[in-house]
Parts: structure tokens; C-alpha cells; sequence
């Protein structure tokens, strides 16, 4: 590398079917998108490139120009080539596989992290539940906090199923998590805040905070979760999930949960609490919320989308008075709100118990699957990742070269899985695949489960 340019995070795959030209600008095209190259970083020419690589100069010339017809690059004559500022037209080309929502294929059986067991759902509760919520008046007025029922149903979910005991009108209704991390930059940040995030981390959320307009500092995750040592100086917001961290599954130790509240009132930030699927354990009862430990700095966010299903498009939020008061005038300024019909349908399961039942055939049938799945793939001397919780687990993979051959050879073979490079929001630092064992039915999951097996105890290449 010449005086003045950037090292390049690159590695080429020579067996891979992938051309290396396109591999080089996917590469530097990723690096560009994730932040490890920014704008006004100077880049090698292709004949210094191509040395540092190992490969012809015709390899970083193609690279180079594919980059430079779409914005990424620029070069200036006498002078060399730059990084944009702004591309005009921002292609990522990362090869991850597409979350939950976005299965494109009827063909391939999805084992992906975030789904649920929608198909454990009791349809005569779901039915019923349905009916008695359309037998409610129509409403004239906008409920911006929520439905009062609705927000009693929370409260009283929260006491019995995670232990914290919170007045109903401390409780407003969202549309979700990321919705709710939407309406909360848009209340409490200014651009330019500083907001940490676990890295690897829950990539809606910090996208909804850089659309927002906040400067994203990653922090690191270990085996007992985020590291509150690592939080840097100056930052308005932390943003994790203690409960079973996402992806890679462990919980955040006691010790550190004191330390993080600790920072937090010392420091003068917010602890945003993503309880994301809390409510299943397997081992020992739900860990203890983090806002039950803090609420005078601790921002607690639920969903149904994990519990139940993404059809109901709602979930909670339980804040510190000011912060549901700025809320709640974000709303009124901008004419939001939770839907009301998913708040309705949820008050009617939880009212006549058919909420509780199925979190107990949840909890066992997940247990059941984790414990068949974990069983398969420890006797074939695959190494498992995460507590016993949720409804995914990782396996670690040596490399994101291997990371990307498992994927691909499980699409072959019929399996759409997911990498763990799409959950980091910087250049990834490890690589493995995430297991989800709750989107499909018990007997597909065992139909695939030697497939599955094979996939992920092969040997590097």
C-alpha cells in the first residue's frame, strides 16, 4: 500500500464458482456500505492491488470499473482513486440470506432465526378471538397510547410471565420493535447522537437509528453478553437484548446488568431493552428485566411477532415518564399509532386464557425441538452456541469464507439457514450459521434434520 492508502479488508475465495472480480467488488463494496472505507479514503491503484492479491491486474481493473459506474468510487486524474462521499446509487451486493419476512422460495424449507410457531396457534382461540374483537364499537378517536384494555392485558402479561409490575397506563402500544425504535430516535435523538449498539446485533433497529440520523457505534458481545466496559463516552442511548441476546443466543450476566445500570445513571443514558422472545426459557424460569432492576433509565420493547405472530403487528413499550410523554407527542405530531384491530384480537386471547395456554405449548414444544435439534448436532460433534432459550441457536464456523459455503450448500440441498456476517453492522468479526427451529412444523424440522446434520458437520475444504 502507497503513502496515504487505506488497508483493504479483502479475501478472495479462488474456489469459489463466484468470478474473483465480482468477489473484489462485492468486498469493497461491502466495505464501503459497512463503514471500514468512508468518503475521501484513498484505495491502490489496480496494479499495486493486484500484487497485494495475487491476481492479474485484469481481476482489479473489472472491479474498479463496476464500482466506478455505480458511484462507489471516483478516480481523480494525477492524483488516484477515491472512496465517494455519497454514491448516487447505493447497491449492496453482501451475499447474506434474506431475513424471515423476505423467503422467496416454496421450495427451500426456511430454519431461520425470528420465526415463530404461528402454526401452533389454536385456531378455534384465533377464531374466537377475532370474532369478539369485531364485535367492539368503532372507535372516532385515535387511542395514541393504546387501547385501555390493551395496555391492561400487557401489564398483567408482564407481572405473570416476566415479573414486572407496572401500572396499565405505564404501558403504550407499538407496532412492533422496530417501529418502536423508530418513534423513540424520532422523540429523544438529534442527529448525530451517539447511539451503542451489540454488534453483533439486531440490524432493523440499527438501521431505523441511522435513517434517523444518529451516528451508530457498535460494542462488543461476548458469552455473557454485551460488554458495558466497552460503552464509549458520550452516547444517549445503549440498545441490547439481555434477555437472549440476538443473535448469538446468551443472556447478560448479572454482574454486568448492575454495571450497565450503573453506567447509565453515572453516564446520563438510556438502556433500551429488547425482550424480544423473554418469555422463553427452558432452563430456569425468564430472567429478570432489566426494568424491573431500573426503571427510572431502563426502556423496556415486547412484541407479539415472536410469541404468537407478526399477523397481530403489535407490541409494547414501558419508559421512564418523560420518555412515554415524548413519545406519545412524536405520535400526536405525526398521527400515529399501534393498530388497534392486533391490540383488540390480543386483549380477547388473553381474556379468555387462551394467551396462557399457548405459551405453555410454546415453551414445550420449542424446549422439545432445541433439546432434539442441539442432541443431533452435538453427537455429530457440531459445537452449538446460545442458552437454552428462544428458537434458534448458532453453530461457530473458522471462517466467513465457510460461512458463505455452508449457506450455499444448504440452499443446495434444499435449506435456506442464515449466516451470522448479516447481523453485524461493521465488517463482521466472526462467522457461523443461525439455527431457527420454530418456523417450520416438528415433523418437517425432523424430515431435514440429517440434511441439516450433514451441512453443518462437514470439514473445511
Amino acid at each position: 500500500m502507497g503513502h496515504g492508502e487505506t488497508a483493504l479488508p479483502v479475501t478472495l475465495d479462488r474456489d469459489s464458482g463466484v468470478p474473483l472480480a465480482v468477489q473484489l467488488a462485492d468486498a469493497l463494496r461491502e466495505a464501503a456500505s459497512g463503514g471500514h472505507l468512508r468518503g475521501g479514503d484513498r484505495l491502490p491503484s489496480t496494479r499495486a492491488l493486484a500484487a497485494s492479491l495475487g491476481v492479474s491486474r485484469t481481476v482489479t481493473s473489472a472491479a474498479y470499473e463496476q464500482l466506478h459506474a455505480e458511484g462507489w468510487i471516483v478516480g481523480r486524474h494525477g492524483s488516484g482513486t477515491y472512496v465517494t462521499t455519497s454514491p448516487p446509487a447505493p447497491v449492496s451486493r453482501r451475499p447474506v440470506v434474506m431475513g424471515p419476512d423476505h423467503v422467496s422460495s416454496p421450495d427451500l424449507v426456511a430454519l431461520l432465526p425470528g420465526m415463530p410457531w404461528a402454526e401452533g396457534i389454536d385456531r378455534a382461540a384465533w377464531r374466537r378471538a377475532w370474532r369478539a374483537a369485531a364485535d367492539t364499537p368503532p372507535s372516532a378517536v385515535a387511542e395514541r397510547a393504546g387501547l385501555v384494555a390493551y395496555r391492561a392485558a400487557i401489564a398483567e402479561h408482564l407481572l405473570r410471565h416476566r415479573g414486572l409490575d407496572v401500572a396499565p397506563n405505564s404501558v403504550l402500544a407499538t407496532a412492533g420493535t422496530t417501529a418502536a425504535v423508530v418513534e423513540l430516535a424520532a422523540a429523544l435523538l438529534r442527529p448525530g447522537d451517539l447511539v451503542a449498539v451489540e454488534e453483533p446485533g439486531y440490524q432493523r433497529a440499527v438501521e431505523a437509528f441511522r435513517r434517523a440520523g444518529v451516528r451508530v457505534v457498535p460494542v462488543e458481545v461476548d458469552s455473557e453478553g454485551l460488554r458495558p466496559d466497552t460503552i464509549p463516552d458520550g452516547v444517549r442511548v445503549v440498545y441490547c437484548s439481555p434477555a437472549h441476546q440476538y443473535p448469538l443466543g446468551g443472556r447478560l450476566s448479572a454482574a454486568r446488568r448492575v454495571e450497565l445500570v450503573d453506567r447509565a445513571r453515572t453516564d446520563g443514558f438510556l438502556v433500551v431493552e429488547d425482550d424480544y422472545d423473554g418469555e422463553l426459557r427452558y432452563d430456569v424460569a425468564p430472567l429478570p428485566l432489566l426494568a424491573a432492576l431500573a426503571p427510572d433509565v431502563v426502556v423496556h420493547l415486547g412484541t407479539t411477532s415472536k410469541i404468537l405472530t407478526p399477523t397481530l403487528g403489535v407490541g409494547w413499550m414501558v419508559a421512564p415518564p418523560g420518555v412515554t410523554a415524548a413519545v406519545l407527542a412524536y405520535r400526536e405530531d405525526a398521527g400515529t399509532r399501534a393498530s388497534p384491530a392486533g391490540q383488540q384480537v390480543f386483549v380477547e386471547l388473553a381474556r379468555h386464557g387462551d394467551l396462557g395456554r399457548h405459551l405453555r405449548r410454546l415453551r414445550r414444544e420449542l424446549s422439545e425441538r432445541r433439546s432434539g435439534l442441539v442432541t443431533a448436532l452435538r453427537e455429530a460433534d457440531v459445537p452449538v452456541l446460545g442458552d437454552d432459550a428462544g428458537a434458534h441457536l448458532v453453530v461457530p464456523l473458522e471462517s466467513a469464507d465457510e460461512e458463505r459455503r455452508r449457506l450455499a450448500l444448504a440452499r443446495e440441498r434444499g435449506l435456506l439457514l442464515d449466516g451470522l456476517a448479516r447481523h453485524f453492522a461493521g465488517i463482521p468479526t466472526s462467522a457461523g450459521i443461525a439455527v431457527g427451529y420454530a418456523g417450520c412444523s416438528r415433523e418437517t424440522l425432523q424430515d431435514v434434520l440429517g440434511v441439516l446434520v450433514d451441512v453443518l458437520r462437514l470439514t473445511r475444504r
